[in-house]
């Protein structure tokens, strides 16, 4: 199944390992466990596409035939069986799941693991007590504001949480929802900050560079340092800056009551849309796309748009975590989230490696009592974007030749801290004009920056090879770039182009339609639903001479996935519908 990159498992389990049963210990037991496997499969195989599902069924068999009265066609298995079929089915997207089925009746998710609140019965150098657990009993058992956590590492959160209060010696419950009581988190989705003026000089381009651990002593870098420069630029990554004040500016919005000690932030995307100004003034405009409740904390998603005038320069999405905040009642997921990326599964193409400075920490990072006071750091440390700007840089100079101008859009997912003078190692995977990232500190192996990627606009200096359909697909993008919040509406989707030339596939296409304000580029990725079809026939087909079920039907256009989705064609390519 990993090396065809697909698979569909399904376990049965049953209610008795559910509910448990008298008199059925080791059948309860081995059906349980059936569940826990499933559970770790489906997240071990989630990047394969291999998807795996449970079913507790009642039906009757040989197994139920002393215990349920024969001859009850309610209970035919025929029920059961439509429910596996479409778990196993390609374009069924399900991972993860437990469904009861029978007397063709299908229940979604017949066991969410709920948990209370709890109570910290322990303190700072001291014994904990049975005592101590029996007079907490009631608070222990208080199901009020109960979280409900779907991951390991949700659960492992509270124990995080347990910890720093313990070493603060504050005797409180282990998940309080304080941080929103009274307070409605998602009323906030759809909210606005007011308009962000920022004025900057070449000398603000210069400091970026030099933060991000550019030198004067590599030649290729003087491009970035040196106003007087022939081909002077601001590093692209530079266009979070004059965005990142937004996030101040949360908790002057209704319904956010934030303690910003609290706050982490969790993963960030850039796109420009062109090359940054050496210099000038910029305006954003930020909005709360939306508002997650992760049980153990809330992720807040703030969309700022940064203009030139009224020309658009670049988007970023902010993912900020709120630390034991959560528990409100909201959606888990959001469409709205740029989403990371799986790494490819092979060794590196290449890998960079570079040494921080000491003087690389600024702000609230600097002083190590404030450091100490933000309760996670024993010493100052890097900021994150800090090893946002040294990992993109380290891209644009491998695969871009430091050409700002093939910077499309970085995402990244912020893990853990670096302390400044220790080495960043970024791993790079090249895939079409997407690099994949991991960025890690070399002393100690630690990954800091996971699920990277930066998409590159294609080298204009390359041959195309002559292929016809490239055209199709810059109208495409031209299109996303002007609409792309309308068409991610209409459409919700990613789709996926496999073009071939003499027998070969020679260009892969991803227009992604479902998260953010749309994107394309070059490259496979996971879609939805891919098609593939050969240079000359995508434009026979786009030009109407070729009708498109009979190019289906005669093998000439092949379409993997979740085939219904073809009908939203149409709004990506408006006029050539019949695709």
């Amino acid at each position: 199944m990993k090396t065809q990159k697909f698979g569909r498992i399904i376990m049965t389990s049953s209610a008795a390992g559910i509910y448990g049963n008298f008199g059925q210990a080791n059948y309860s037991a081995a059906k349980l466990g059936l569940l826990g496997l499933s559970n770790t499969l489906a997240i071990e195989g989630q990047k394969y596409s291999i998807h795996c599902n449970t079913i507790a069924p009642t039906a009757g068999s040989r197994l139920t035939e002393t215990v349920m009265p024969p001859g009850q066609r309610s209970l035919r298995a025929e029920y059961v069986a439509p429910l596996v079929l479409w778990l196993c089915h390609e374009a069924c997207q399900e991972n993860g799941g437990l469904f009861e089925v029978g007397r063709g009746c299908v229940c979604c998710g017949a066991v969410r693991w709920e948990r209370s609140l709890g109570r910290t019965v322990r303190q700072k150098n001291k014994s904990m007590t049975p005592e101590a657990v029996r007079d907490a009993w009631n608070e222990i058992c208080d199901f009020t504001d109960a979280s409900k956590p779907a991951s390991i590492q949700e659960s492992l959160q509270t124990l995080v949480e347990v910890l720093s209060r313990v070493e603060d010696e504050r005797g409180i419950r282990a998940n309080p929802t304080g941080a929103t009581a009274g307070t409605n988190p998602s009323s906030a989705v759809g909210q606005t900050l007011p308009e962000m003026s920022f004025s900057y000089t070449h000398m603000n381009c210069i400091l970026y560079a030099l933060g991000v651990g550019m030198s004067t002593r590599e030649p290729d870098q003087l491009k970035f340092l040196y106003e007087g420069h022939e081909d002077f630029s601001c590093l692209p990554t530079f266009g979070v800056i004059p965005a990142q004040s937004a996030m101040t500016g949360l908790g002057s919005i209704p319904g956010l009551n934030i303690d910003f000690t609290r706050l982490l932030h969790g993963e960030q995307y850039l796109e420009m849309f062109r090359a940054l100004p050496t210099s000038g003034t910029l305006t954003s405009r930020a909005t709360v796309a939306d508002v997650l409740d992760k049980g153990s904390g809330m992720v807040i998603l703030l969309d700022v748009h940064t203009y030139s005038g009224r020309e658009l320069v670049c988007y970023n999405q902010f993912s900020v975590f709120v630390v034991g905040a959560g528990g409100f009642g909201g959606k888990r997921t959001s469409q709205k989230a740029v989403v990371t990326a799986p790494l490819p599964d092979r060794a590196p193409d290449a890998v960079i490696v570079d040494q921080t400075s000491r003087d690389q920490v600024r702000q609230i990072h600097t002083v190590p009592q404030t450091a100490l006071l933000f309760k996670r750091f024993e010493s100052p440390i890097l900021h994150g974007l800090c090893s946002f700007g040294f990992a993109a840089r380290h891209a644009l100079k491998q695969y871009a030749a430091n050409d700002v101008s093939r910077f499309k859009s970085i995402k990244v997912r912020f893990v853990k801290p670096v302390y400044p003078g220790q080495s960043l190692q970024t791993e790079m995977w090249k895939e079409a004009n997407r690099i994949h990232l991991q960025c890690k500190v070399k002393e100690s192996g630690d990954v800091v920056l996971s699920g990277a990627y930066i998409d590159l606009h294609a080298d204009a200096s390359v041959s195309t090879d002559g292929l016809q359909s490239d055209l199709v697909f810059a109208e495409i993008g031209r299109r996303i770039r002007d609409a792309g919040h309308e068409l991610v509406k209409k459409v919700n989707a990613v789709l996926g182009w496999e073009i071939s030339k003499d027998g070969r596939t020679v260009r892969e296409w991803t227009v992604d339609l479902k998260t953010g304000r749309g994107s394309l580029h070059t490259g496979a990725s996971e879609a939805d639903v891919i098609f593939s079809v050969s240079d000359e026939d995508f434009m026979e087909v786009v030009t109407g001479k070729l009708n498109p079920q009979k190019a289906f039907f005669s093998g000439k256009l092949k379409v993997k996935g979740n085939i219904m989705l073809s009908q939203k064609l149409e709004a990506v390519l408006k006029d050539y519908a019949k695709l």
